[in-house]
């Protein structure tokens, strides 16, 4: 059903620069440009002065400043206040799944039997425009319940009566969408995934009590919580919605946010239901916010787990701010998926998963994560066996305050020669294979997005530019030789395997050196490689 909206921008500075096919007109209709360009007309000034502050605040950083809560908000944090009442269909959230947009993950995941499936426009999504406009179209016919896979072998997909809740990721706010110019510019990727998801669906998702729900992330601060706000609350006036309707969980994912959980609920206290545990992002952000802090050196990927003092603080930390102010507290990804033909690596790969499990609902978290729908019994069977309610609430954790020194703790650990091999070559296939259109690529039995490949290329950039140096386990210097005799190596392997990515191998390398060797630490390699996507 049509809505009036205000009046619209005019059209004739719109442009659209990709290929536009039948599905996709439907989309890109002249309603949904206007909306996208109001919605640019009045957010896209704030998005980038506070992408300018994001620079300015790591400036600071990277003078020796450490982060740390606000003096300026302290009234918030001391004050009794909490986020408005969840919905019934948002009450039990103890198994999530996440995946890409494409036709049958959307299918899979919200047949897969998980509570929760977000369809993820951002890191495990390459946003090439197909995929992007492809996205839109899939989760319309998902939320219409007309959606259909058909796969080359002949195997049917489709919907089963009853799936999970659908929530969906937009990108953050530092990616554009550079196939939709208006007046000139291009429009936040955030602000089409959203408005499109938006304008199309959220109708149909009201009228059934399922939303519409999303997950906000890369935030960095509650200015951008409050853009949001200013966001959501718009397009609510705009689509003819209370105040309120569309439902929000905010992924603390950078380490910045850690220092603002309670801020950032404040400003979205109307919709906000709750935070996630964004850690493999978290552990990305900590890399990059103290990358000039040689104190803060973190050891190897594979020894950064969620029991390091400062990950199991920020955790904890989450719970007690949550639950205080009446929000759920989500716990974060198990990667792991199905080792076939090997049962005592697959066994040993899903004890990993029961204890990571274990730690998170005995905590006190109300839910978790599964990137694989093989994840989604063992983790509800320990989430039902110690969670017999449908959330944690109650659990206060009044025993987790903590310090601003406890969040940004040195963390022990090595750097060994396979460590250091590991990050190159998982960085490298990453690339390639988003630079092929793919953005959740399966990695020695792991789903990796692009928050791994983050943590990777950002650590050997931390390793090799100290300015004293830095050492392997052994005494052997860490060097740019040796970077560039893996990256090699690894380029040559991936070539030959012929598997997503191979054909991109050599353009992928060429950009990992790049990143690597790079003076400054990049922001984001996403954001970097985006224009070399054909």
């Amino acid at each position: 059903m049509d809505t009036p909206m205000e009046a619209p921008h005019d059209t004739t500075g719109i442009e659209i620069r990709g290929c536009v096919g039948p599905a996709h007109a439907e989309i890109l209709s002249r309603r949904a440009l206007v909306f996208l360009a109001n919605l640019h007309d009045h957010f896209d000034a704030r998005c980038r002065a506070l992408l300018a502050e994001r620079a300015e605040t790591q400036k600071r950083y990277d003078a020796g400043a450490l982060p740390d809560f606000r003096p300026d908000t302290r009234a918030i944090r001391t004050a009794e206040w909490h986020v408005a009442p969840i919905p019934a269909a948002l009450q039990n959230r103890r198994v999530e799944i996440t995946g890409p947009v494409d036709r049958k993950m959307v299918i899979n995941g919200l047949n897969s039997g998980a509570n929760v499936f977000m369809a993820d426009f951002e890191d495990s999504t390459t946003p090439t425009w197909r995929n992007l406009m492809d996205g839109q179209v899939n989760l319309r016919d998902a939320v219409t319940r007309k959606i259909e896979y058909h796969a080359p072998n002949g195997r049917g997909y489709r919907l089963k009566p009853d799936t999970a809740v659908l929530m969906v990721r937009p990108r953050g706010l530092h990616l554009p969408e550079d196939h939709v110019l208006i007046d000139g510019e291009p429009i936040s990727g955030a602000l089409f995934d959203f408005g499109l998801f938006a304008l199309h669906n959220a109708h149909d998702l009201e009228k059934r009590g399922l939303g519409p729900f999303f997950y906000l992330p890369k935030l960095q601060s509650m200015e951008e919580a409050a853009w949001w706000e200013d966001v959501l609350a718009y397009a609510e006036r705009e689509l003819r919605f209370e105040h309120g309707t569309f439902k929000v969980t905010v992924l603390i994912e950078t380490l910045p946010a850690a220092f603002q959980m309670e801020e950032i609920l404040h400003a979205l206290r109307g919709r906000a239901v709750g935070l996630n545990c964004g850690r493999w992002d978290y552990i990305f952000s900590y890399l990059k916010t103290l990358r000039r802090h040689a104190d803060r050196v973190l050891p190897e990927r594979g020894q950064v787990t969620m029991t390091v003092p400062f990950l199991r603080s920020y955790s904890r930390h989450l719970i007690r701010v949550c639950h205080r102010r009446g929000a759920f507290a989500m716990g974060g990804m198990a990667a792991q998926i199905p080792i076939k033909g090997d049962a005592a690596a697959n066994d040993a790969a899903l004890d990993k998963v029961r204890a990571d499990k274990l730690r998170e609902v005995t905590d006190g978290h109300d839910g978790t994560w599964v990137a694989h729908p093989a994840l989604v019994p063992i983790a509800r069977e320990v989430f039902d066996a110690h969670m017999p309610t449908p959330n944690q609430l109650h659990v206060t954790r009044d025993d987790a305050e903590v310090t601003r020194d406890a969040l940004i703790a040195p963390c022990g650990g090595s750097i060994t020669h396979a460590g250091f091999d590991n990050n190159v070559e998982v960085a490298l296939r990453y690339v390639a294979a988003w630079l092929d259109g793919q953005g959740c690529v399966p990695i020695h039995h792991l789903m990796e997005d692009a928050a791994t490949a983050e943590i990777a290329r950002t650590q050997l950039w931390q390793w090799l530019h100290q300015g004293n140096g830095l050492d392997f386990d052994d005494g052997a210097p860490i060097t740019l030789a040796r970077f560039d005799q893996v990256l090699a190596a690894e380029s040559h392997a991936l070539a030959a395997a012929g598997v997503t990515g191979s054909t991109r191998a050599t353009e992928a390398a060429r950009l990992l050196g790049e990143l690597v060797r790079a003076d400054t630490l990049t922001e984001f390699l996403t954001l970097r490689a985006y224009p070399e996507l054909h």
